[in-house]
């Protein structure tokens, strides 16, 4: 019976036998497949990858690390030309966002780990610890004006822009509002639909407008866009709201001579005496400059004075002279990554409020990616705003990482990632649990052995 079980049969091959039986026989069956079963097999794999519970988990994570580290690098390479000229140290602007990603990673964890009704309480003190800043930051003498704008607070050593973290107090907030309409079952009704939401919206906006910061208001209104969008709001009522979003930045954009004429610098590819547009061309110089793997990392010639905010508002620009175009896709595809995982998370999920947080976190990244990308290529006029989780900026960054945060929370709450994690770590925990609690149980209760009497 050494051989056999207890019906008969042949005992089971153990277990690492079967896996490389199987990994064996897949292999062979792959080899031997024609090109066309090879894509299709080669295809389910990677839709079963892509659709696996934490699969968006992974992405967000994966996609955030890779690009703040890419970032970092490229912004002690795109400003080194910067500190030589204003005497500073070369790592200057390389430990400034250093510490701020440091503190960003900090926020990101402890968000990660803050539970969905936690959050919402969070919702309104953000909002109003936000308001009260970007009022302090548009009273003469105590908010800090930089290049035209007056966004920052400065506390001496370090400077915070109030700006930055309107967005995510638009994500938690608004997402928290439309969950409880959602509950009342109010969302039908227009009124209830626009009100609050909007009202406190374009209230963030004018405050925001204060200092002059157009480009963050634009990405405000495209948050707005992507909560209605997300409800369900009627088409007539989204055209209405678009229609008069266009017309309000119209008249922004006019009565304001500098963004009247940064809006004639797109599609520009050559110099013209008649308007103004250094920084759209060289940031396109940079680009052809390039080519298809770049001139080398600290080897661009357009940061030498002719790119002007190499390490800000155009460092996607000194990407492509450095690392060419391998360094613009890889860029893009992280990106790619990121929405796609936050879209997974959105749409993955029954709770209201997770629904709209990760979908207006995710739309805000996104639009905010996509107005600095069309920036640097010329596609759209010059907005000022960073890219997120890559340009240098202390507070984008500390923002951006807090929304990311906000996404990994999700994505770890959704009940397939729940079930996912729960079949894991309870396994690991339970292995060690029974090798190491049972025996001590065992050798703390049993009886100490009595000494067997002598018979007399």
């Amino acid at each position: 019976m050494s051989g056999e079980g207890k019906a008969g049969t042949a005992a089971p091959p153990e277990r690492g036998s079967a896996r490389l039986q199987l990994i064996s026989a897949t292999t062979t069956t792959f080899k031997a497949a024609t090109p066309v079963t090879r894509l299709r097999a080669l295809r389910a794999r990677v839709r079963w990858m892509l659709e696996r519970p934490l699969t968006p988990y992974y992405l967000i994570l994966g996609s955030t690390m890779l690009l703040v580290v890419l970032g970092l690098v490229m912004v002690f390479s795109s400003s080194q030309i910067l500190v030589m000229e204003h005497h500073l140290p070369i790592t200057f602007f390389f430990r400034k966002q250093l510490v701020a990603t440091m503190l960003g990673a900090v926020m990101l964890v402890l968000l990660a780990r803050t539970p969905v009704k936690a959050m919402r309480l969070l919702a309104y003190p953000l909002l109003l610890a936000v308001m009260a800043g970007m009022l302090l930051v548009a009273i003469p003498g105590i908010g800090v004006m930089v290049n035209g704008n007056r966004n920052w607070l400065s506390f001496g050593f370090f400077q915070v822009q109030p700006s930055e973290f309107a967005k995510l107090a638009l994500v938690l907030w608004g997402a928290d509002l439309l969950a409880r309409k959602h509950r009342t079952h109010t969302l039908d009704q227009w009124k209830h639909l626009l009100v609050p939401l909007v009202p406190g919206t374009v209230l963030l906006m004018m405050l925001i407008m204060l200092g002059g910061d157009m480009g963050t208001t634009m990405v405000l209104v495209a948050m707005l866009f992507g909560l209605l969008w997300m409800v369900g709001a009627p088409l007539r009522l989204f055209a209405a709201t678009l229609g008069i979003a266009v017309v309000a930045c119209t008249a922004l954009i006019i009565t304001v001579p500098h963004r009247l004429d940064r809006l004639a610098c797109i599609g520009v590819t050559k110099p013209d005496p008649n308007i103004n547009c250094f920084q759209a061309l060289h940031g396109l110089y940079a680009f052809a400059a390039g080519g298809p793997f770049g001139s080398g990392l600290g080897a661009g010639v357009e940061k030498w004075g002719q790119l002007p905010e190499a390490h800000t508002d155009f460092i996607f620009a000194a990407t492509g002279e450095e690392l060419g175009l391998v360094g613009t896709l890889s860029v893009l595809g992280l990106f790619a990554a990121l929405g796609y995982a936050g879209i997974r998370v959105a749409i993955g999920t029954k709770d209201p409020f997770v629904r709209y947080a990760a979908g207006a976190a995710t739309t805000w990244i996104m639009a905010q990616a996509m107005v600095n990308l069309g920036s640097a290529l010329g596609l759209l006029p010059i907005a000022g705003v960073p890219l997120p989780l890559f340009s240098y900026g202390g507070s984008a960054m500390l923002s951006a990482l807090c929304a990311v945060g906000v996404l990994v929370s999700f994505a770890r709450s959704t009940p397939a990632a729940k079930a996912a994690l729960a079949a894991r770590n309870p396994t690991r925990a339970g292995t060690f649990l029974a090798r190491v609690v049972p025996r001590r149980r065992t050798t703390a209760r049993k009886p100490a052995a009595r000494p067997a009497r002598r018979e007399r």
